[in-house]
Parts: C-alpha cells; sequence; structure tokens
C-alpha cells in the first residue's frame, strides 16, 4: 500500500485547498506556490505514487486528468494562447510528492522550460 500524501487529505477535504473541480476520479485545486499565474495540480482520487505505478486499470482516471485540464484551461483563459501540462517521475524528474499529478500552467509565456 502506497503512503498517504498531504493530496490524500485534499481529496478528503481535511485540509483546505483552493479546489477548483472534483469527481469521483480526480481533484484538481490551485497551486500554494504557483510558477505562472495559472498554475493548477490534477490529480487522481486513487494514491499512485508515480507514473511508474500506473496500472490498466487507472487509464479511466489518466485520461480524465486530461479532459480536465482541457476544461480548465479553458475556464481559465489559457487555452487560445496556450498553457503546459507537466508530470514529474520520481527525484531525477524533480517529483516531490509521491502522488502523481499533473501542473497545468499558463497565463504568460512560459519560456522553454518553467519546472526543473
Amino acid at each position: 500500500m502506497a503512503e498517504e500524501t498531504i493530496f490524500s487529505k485534499i481529496i478528503r477535504k481535511e485540509i483546505p485547498a483552493d479546489v477548483v473541480y472534483q469527481d469521483d476520479l480526480v481533484t484538481a485545486f490551485r497551486d500554494i506556490n504557483p510558477r505562472a499565474p495559472s498554475h493548477i495540480l490534477i490529480i487522481p482520487n486513487k494514491l499512485i505514487p508515480t507514473v511508474n505505478d500506473i496500472e490498466v486499470e487507472d487509464e479511466a482516471a489518466m485520461g480524465r486528468m486530461f479532459t480536465v485540464a482541457r476544461k480548465l484551461a479553458a475556464e481559465e483563459g489559457i487555452a487560445e494562447d496556450g498553457y503546459r501540462l507537466i508530470m514529474n517521475c520520481n527525484v531525477h524528474g524533480g517529483q516531490e510528492v509521491y502522488h502523481i499529478h499533473m501542473h497545468l500552467l499558463g497565463g504568460r509565456p512560459l519560456g522553454p522550460l518553467l519546472l526543473g
């Protein structure tokens, strides 16, 4: 069993977060240390530590993460100019919280690299 993270508590609303979307598969909330004018984290409600831990039964949640990203980008007004989606995996990939999460970033030109 994977070790619970702060994201699990956000999903269950045990700690405050600026949640902008939640359904049965995913939760999305604003990053507390934004790197762009729009910086939202999209996470599966199931605790999956890294991309390496994704199983076939997780495909629906992974797909939902992308459709929610599209929806939130439109709502944030960043879809037309463009945005970046980032997922980090393990230490060398820059992963800090071991509950996979997708960063949705936009609202200004992002340059060649934003998180690194």
